[in-house]
């Protein structure tokens, strides 16, 4: 089927559908690699290390310390934990809501391009069939026309019609698959936060005896 045909043959086969199919292609490769070059970076950090080594500079009143340990790790725990250790030294009443507002936000930020990812996992699909609509009925209005042709010609029509659909599969399936893996990663990533702001908050509530 696509002997002797260069790749914008093939494209052009499956009429604008494809072209469509191939810039969401790109972007949705594109953020699948970015993710995951974010999530293994901010996966490096050890959640029950990262959190001792907090309580123990907290413990021996070293929150200056701890602030600066903070900074210096690239984990979506640091900057939850960073906001607890702020508020207690500004003595404000509520450390514990400190530390949720930053979970928010850092979630949010996790969060960031993988909507995007569901959708093109949702929509390719749909795209890929539309397509095949359009090249169906363009392949049968082209027969309509043609004195002779058979059965020949109604296969090679919808045969270059259906390339729309396989794209469409083609785009779908690996950005599913990533958005589910990431929504996964997240979830984790979540947990990790409110382990650490719970035990953060602990152990400045041991430093006061009041509660957060």
């Amino acid at each position: 089927m696509f002997e002797g045909k260069s790749f914008i043959d093939i494209l052009n086969m499956g009429g604008w559908v494809l072209f469509v199919l191939l810039g969401a292609s790109t972007l949705s490769v594109t953020i699948i690699c970015f993710k995951l070059v974010e999530f293994w970076i901010k996966s490096k950090t050890i959640r029950s290390q990262f959190v001792c080594k907090v309580m123990e500079k907290i413990k021996k009143d070293k929150l200056d310390e701890a602030v600066g340990f903070c900074d210096t790790v690239n984990s979506p725990m640091s900057p939850v934990a960073k906001a607890g250790i702020v508020a207690f030294k500004e003595n404000e009443r509520n450390i514990g809501g400190a530390m949720e507002r930053e979970i928010m936000i850092q979630t949010v930020k996790l969060e960031r391009f993988t909507t995007i990812l569901g959708t093109l996992g949702s929509i390719a699909v749909y795209i890929g069939l539309f397509g095949t609509v359009l090249g169906i009925i363009r392949a049968f209005h082209d027969i309509s026309k043609m004195a002779s042709g058979g059965i020949s010609v109604v296969i090679a029509g919808v045969s270059e019609a259906l390339v729309a659909t396989a794209a469409g599969l083609f785009v779908a399936i690996p950005a599913v698959i990533a958005y589910n893996f990431f929504t996964k990663l997240i979830d984790k990533f979540i947990v990790d936060m409110e382990y650490c702001s719970s035990a953060v908050a602990d152990t400045l509530k041991g430093k006061t005896g009041k509660w957060f």
